[in-house]
């Protein structure tokens, strides 16, 4: 399926979430790899089985194996980080902002391909997460190795649009498997 075939998928109340998806598929503010990455990373965050084959289908050609390797990375990582990090960090006790994590983060480091993609990844997928320690840190690093505030805005816009998809999408198949949806088929 290709981003056509996943916006076709969308039902007609969602009319706004198709045409978002379809100018972020091509926004010239980052380039295709950083854009590829930013869509694979955010739809394994969202977890929607639909949105992210169709979303890998589509944008794996713009990566190396390398860059899909680290994607699927900043996902999995990020999916760790964004819970211990907000947690700790909503918690009114603070004493738990003193401690070290404690967590294996590896990738952080290792993850083979440029840094500031990555951490672009990292951010966008902290965005769908809600995690807002981590979207000031990987912010900061982004920004520091400089991409621009429409180059971080674009990412987010990806994550918020990726998460859209995967809500309409759950949504649907939700409904049907309702009696109602039954008696309209």
């Amino acid at each position: 399926m290709s981003i056509d075939a996943l916006k076709q998928a969308l039902p007609d109340y969602a009319k706004d979430i198709r045409l978002n998806l379809s100018s972020l598929a091509t926004d010239p503010s980052l380039g295709a790899p950083q854009r590829a990455g930013c869509f694979i990373a955010t739809a394994l965050a969202v977890g929607n089985a639909v949105a992210t084959r169709e979303l890998v289908d589509a944008f794996a050609g713009d990566l190396s194996p390398e860059q899909l390797t680290a994607a699927k990375g900043a996902a999995a990582i990020m999916a760790m980080n964004n819970v211990y990090y907000r947690t700790t960090h909503m918690l009114a006790n603070t004493e738990y902002k003193q401690f070290q994590s404690k967590l294996r983060m590896n990738i952080l480091a290792s993850h083979g391909i440029d840094k500031t993609d990555f951490e672009l990844w990292s951010l966008a997928v902290s965005a769908v997460n809600a995690c807002g320690m981590c979207l000031d840190a990987h912010e900061r690093k982004v920004r520091a190795a400089g991409l621009t505030a429409e180059q971080v805005q674009t990412a987010i816009r990806i994550a918020a649009v990726v998460h859209a998809v995967g809500a309409v999408l759950d949504g649907e198949a939700a409904l049907a498997d309702t009696p109602a949806a039954a008696a309209a088929a």
